[in-house]
């Protein structure tokens, strides 16, 4: 069984404990809706990046890498949608100093 060697374990684990630990921060934000501290330059990196790698792994036949970055992609972009709708609400973080 190929897409049980050590190798794809590895990636598959790496891949599940990194993803797993967007969780807290997404339970954090839908229950509150405060993204005034996260930056939204980081967040746009990293969704984009995160959808990159994914698109990598497909082109790769990589399953660890796809399987692991598409949830990662949906709560990231969960957070990156949270902060987007609420720049106009908030008073610091992106918004620039009057």
């Amino acid at each position: 069984m190929d897409w049980l060697s050590p190798i794809d374990l590895l990636g598959a684990v790496a891949g599940a404990l990194t993803t797993i630990s967007f969780v807290p921060q997404v339970v954090k934000t839908l229950r509150t809706r405060q993204t005034r501290d996260i930056s939204l330059a980081m967040w746009l990196t990293f969704v984009a990046g995160v959808a990159l790698w994914t698109v990598y792994g497909a082109l790769l036949g990589a399953w660890p890498i796809v399987a692991s970055n598409l949830p990662t992609l949906a709560l990231a972009g969960t957070i990156l949608v949270i902060k987007l709708r609420n720049m106009g609400n908030e008073t610091g973080g992106d918004k620039p100093p009057v």
